[in-house]
């Protein structure tokens, strides 16, 4: 029975969330199709639609929509996965070792407010025009929540399972190697689905300088020509394929730590 209702529950969201976009989608029109405001700032849906199918058979300035795509999800999951292979481990470290902590968290505490666009100028003079200052941004971008998130794990930690450990003749490495990291997965998690999340609105600003592709890019260069229904097909796009690429992490992580609704 609780299953049934749970079930239920559930559904009865999945229908108020469609609701809520059926209503936004029918204010969009309406408001288009009644002129309210000008089809330079808001295209109407029929429009948007119409140009996407244009970009989806002719590309956009001479590029075809998957290379958009394609060099946006280099630069985005490049750094990333460099952000995760640093982030995680520093930030489990900085957690339970309080001197490595010491010397990494003001460093990280210190650029993880500062806006993207503060500092990209600076990446640009030092590491080029080219990917290698896109995907660095992208990875300071990620490397931050990733990073606090990993600490917060740690500090949330019951320490009964670290003494427990320790009380059965474990090793400190062996208590983070084998409790610490393990229990700490949910967070991990958390903050994985928060850093990709930041890296990906970081992109329309890695896009800005010295680009002829990728969907950020395609944004910015239609909003120089006041282009708003192409710059509606790539936030559309980008929102969708954020929805996608937060889908697959949760479904990575329901697999991975399965144990989590026990606890």
């Amino acid at each position: 029975m609780e299953q049934k209702n749970r079930n239920g529950f559930f559904n009865s969201n999945r229908i108020l969330t469609i609701l809520t976009w059926l209503v936004i989608l029918g204010a969009w029109f309406l408001v288009t199709e009644m002129e309210l405001v000008s089809t330079v700032l808001v295209p109407s849906p029929l429009k948007v639609w119409r140009t996407f199918v244009d970009i989806l058979k002719n590309g956009y300035n001479d590029v075809p929509l998957s290379a958009h795509l394609g060099i946006s999800f280099f630069r985005l999951f490049v750094a990333y996965f460099l952000a995760m292979l640093v982030g995680i481990p520093l930030g489990l470290l900085s957690g339970y070792f309080p001197r490595v902590r010491a010397v990494v968290d003001s460093i990280v505490q210190f650029y993880r407010p500062l806006p993207p666009l503060a500092y990209y100028t600076l990446l640009v003079l030092w590491f080029g025009i080219y990917e290698e200052s896109k995907i660095l941004l992208l990875f300071l971008a990620a490397l931050a929540p990733i990073y606090v998130a990993c600490v917060s794990a740690v500090g949330k930690l019951n320490e009964d399972y670290q003494l427990s450990a320790l009380s059965f003749g474990a090793t400190s490495r062996q208590v983070f190697i084998h409790v610490v990291a393990p229990a700490c997965l949910p967070e991990i998690f958390t903050g994985l689905r928060t850093g990709i999340g930041v890296a990906y609105t970081t992109l329309v600003a890695a896009e800005m300088v010295a680009a002829t592709s990728g969907i950020g890019w395609m944004v910015i260069d239609a909003s120089r020509f006041l282009n708003s229904s192409v710059m509606f097909v790539g936030i559309i796009i980008m929102g969708i394929t954020g929805v996608v690429i937060d889908l697959i992490m949760r479904f990575i992580e329901d697999h991975l730590v399965d144990w989590k609704r026990y606890v």
